[in-house]
């Protein structure tokens, strides 16, 4: 039988790993949209550190980021009275549901998955938590019914494989749990990196979330700024319309995240040649737009992470415990 939703509203899941310090390009590039779908959907929101343990080996470096991913979270405006904020490692239903669902899926399937895919075609080696990361992505969605999951185009796959994990499931044991659908956010922000690249912490290219004023401004002066326009990053989805004399492009695409192109348009065409200027306009706009965050984040006491950790840990285990029954007894293991 299907657990009741949290409300009336539609049940959506997403999931960040604790990965390390946040970037304003995980801010544009997700987490504001988990602002926005607190007010639409019943949200249950996860910081997934069972996932890092596929590249993350040092046990004192994961506990670091993933209590002061919760920090970050809540810094950024996630309510956990509106939404289930939890701890992935908390919940065991996750690992228990992803090994019965590995046991419905062929390996075919898994083989084709992207990060695995990516990974064996540079030649490096794929442990088996990566070959399986799927599966323990769709036991996380799928164990809340889940009805949607916000994602960008690249993404589709991860929801495909659970939806595809679940209709295995229903199909051999019955009627169980929601197939969940990807909800493609249009217009994501792919940002750029301080080298033209996206913005991402393995290429070293971030511009923090969190820093002080000082780092904000290191890492701005570090971009680069060639003779390409804004032409040269039609591909990024946020931008609608190239605006082909804008230079330099790098430096102006990551600035039009905080002000529209009715004001860096006459801007940047008036200091085409002065990139300092630029930069230094720059910095002081993501200095505004990132210091409430910042002196929120500072408010936030350990104890205030770890209840809110625990409170909602809490409220995701009740769910997905009240799930797995219904599960064990329909796959025979309950005797």
């Amino acid at each position: 039988m299907e657990q009741a939703k949290l409300g009336t509203k539609k049940r959506l899941f997403s999931g960040i790993q604790p990965s390390g310090t946040l970037h304003i390009g995980n801010y544009f590039g997700a987490l504001q949209q988990w602002l926005e779908h607190q007010a639409e959907f019943d949200c249950v929101f996860s910081v997934v550190d069972y996932h890092a343990l596929t590249s993350v080996k040092d046990a004192a470096l994961l506990r670091e980021n993933t209590f002061n991913a919760f920090r970050d979270l809540l810094a950024i405006g996630i309510d956990p009275n509106k939404s289930i904020l939890f701890q992935q490692s908390r919940v065991q239903e996750h690992p228990e549901l992803a090994w019965i669902l590995d046991c419905l899926v062929p390996v075919s399937m898994l083989e084709l998955g992207h990060a695995y895919k990516d990974k064996v075609a540079k030649g490096l080696d794929a442990n088996a938590g990566l070959f399986n990361y799927p599966m323990l992505m769709a036991a996380d969605i799928i164990l809340y019914d889940t009805d949607v999951v916000p994602v960008g185009a690249d993404q589709r796959q991860h929801v495909e494989y659970a939806r595809e994990a679940a209709a295995k499931f229903n199909l051999a044991y019955g009627k169980t749990f929601v197939e969940p659908k990807e909800m493609i956010v249009e217009n994501v922000a792919i940002v750029p990196g301080t080298d033209g690249k996206k913005m991402s912490k393995s290429y070293g290219n971030t511009i923090p979330l969190f820093g002080s004023r000082d780092e904000i401004a290191k890492a701005v002066m570090s971009i680069v700024t060639d003779s390409t326009t804004t032409e040269d990053y039609s591909h990024v989805a946020f931008q609608k319309a190239p605006l082909q004399t804008v230079r330099p492009a790098n430096l102006y695409m990551i600035h039009k995240l905080f002000k529209p192109d009715s004001i860096l348009f006459p801007l940047y065409s008036a200091n085409q040649n002065n990139y300092k200027a630029l930069k230094e306009i720059l910095i002081e706009d993501i200095d505004v737009f990132v210091a409430p965050m910042r002196e929120k984040w500072a408010s936030i006491t350990d104890a205030d992470v770890k209840r809110i950790v625990e409170e909602g840990s809490a409220k995701a285990k009740a769910i997905a415990s009240a799930k797995m029954a219904d599960v064990r007894q329909k796959i025979g293991v309950t005797l």
